[in-house]
């Protein structure tokens, strides 16, 4: 079986933040044959989705990466949607949408994909991929096979799925979702795009999205806002001027400015609430010194 493979390929592209350098070795496989014969021969390798979530480094990385975004496959019948990882959400939302089933509305303001949108049980605007999904198809790296989960199986709650504690990488989800007049599934998607504009950066500004998770009882944007996070910038990255947990690429910043500004944030919070903000976005990297000791504060490695 011949798998697409890049060596030193140019990743920024791809990136929401628009940063990042070479990495060694890219696979790209287009089905779930190919993304378990990748998983079987390279132990440990890391997989990507959409990268909407990532910060990788401008130096690079040595190692092995997958993405999914040619594993992009979705069946339908009758009510039922089998989407393979790679699939955008905002994607799927419209193709519910165009055959009146309705479910999937949160999604179309993600820019992830339906991996890691089931990864992290993501939600918005009420919804939430546990509510509909029926179940998973997964790789356990340790079992070193695939498996069939149920929505009780994988075991959801906020943000979480059964996949953090067991590292397992999703493949493919199936959904059930609701009969509904395309009219109003649009109208809602409509709604939560404007809800999302209001509160996050466009993707023409280059973002990843939160940069740290809330504290248990607490809002991370708030912490943020009240020590003066929007008035702070480093090299050519700022803090969002509508919102205190969200750094914009605006000026051709480097990865190396987008963990130092972390780094200010995450301290000031230290200083004055006693409390160690936990990065939301992953960081891909290793090769640059002064980067990995901001990590090892950061991300506790």
């Amino acid at each position: 079986m011949i798998i697409n493979c890049e060596k030193n390929f140019d990743i920024k592209r791809l990136t929401s933040f628009k940063i990042g350098g070479l990495i060694n070795e890219v696979y790209f496989p287009e089905n779930i044959n190919e993304f378990e014969q990748i998983l079987n021969e390279n132990p440990n390798i890391k997989v990507f989705g959409n990268l909407s979530n990532t910060l990788v480094s401008d130096s690079g990385y040595d190692g092995k990466i997958v993405l999914t975004t040619k594993m992009n496959s979705v069946q339908i019948d009758d009510n039922k949607i089998i989407a393979d990882c790679g699939v955008k959400g905002p994607k799927l939302a419209q193709i519910a949408c165009e055959n009146n089933l309705s479910g999937l509305e949160f999604m179309i303001g993600f820019p992830g994909s339906i991996g890691g949108e089931v990864y992290m049980n993501a939600s918005a605007n009420s919804q939430a991929i546990s509510d509909k999904l029926s179940f998973a198809i997964c790789y356990s790296p340790i079992e070193k096979k695939i498996l069939k989960l149920s929505n009780e199986e994988m075991n959801f709650s906020y943000r979480k799925s059964r996949c953090q504690k067991d590292n397992l990488i999703v493949l493919q989800a199936e959904f059930i979702l609701d009969k509904k007049d395309k009219t109003l599934i649009k109208q809602q998607m409509d709604e939560n795009l404007k809800f999302r504009k209001e509160h996050q950066p466009s993707l023409s500004l280059p973002n990843c999205g939160s940069i740290f998770k809330n504290p248990q009882g607490e809002s991370a944007g708030r912490l943020l806002d009240s020590i003066g996070a929007k008035n702070m910038s480093i090299g050519g990255v700022k803090i969002w001027k509508n919102h205190a947990n969200f750094i914009v690429n605006n000026n051709s910043g480097s990865s190396l400015d987008v963990l130092t500004l972390m780094f200010e944030m995450f301290t000031k919070v230290k200083e004055n609430y006693n409390i160690e903000l936990e990065p939301e976005i992953i960081f891909l990297g290793g090769k640059n010194q002064r980067e990995n000791e901001l990590c090892k504060i950061l991300y506790k490695k």
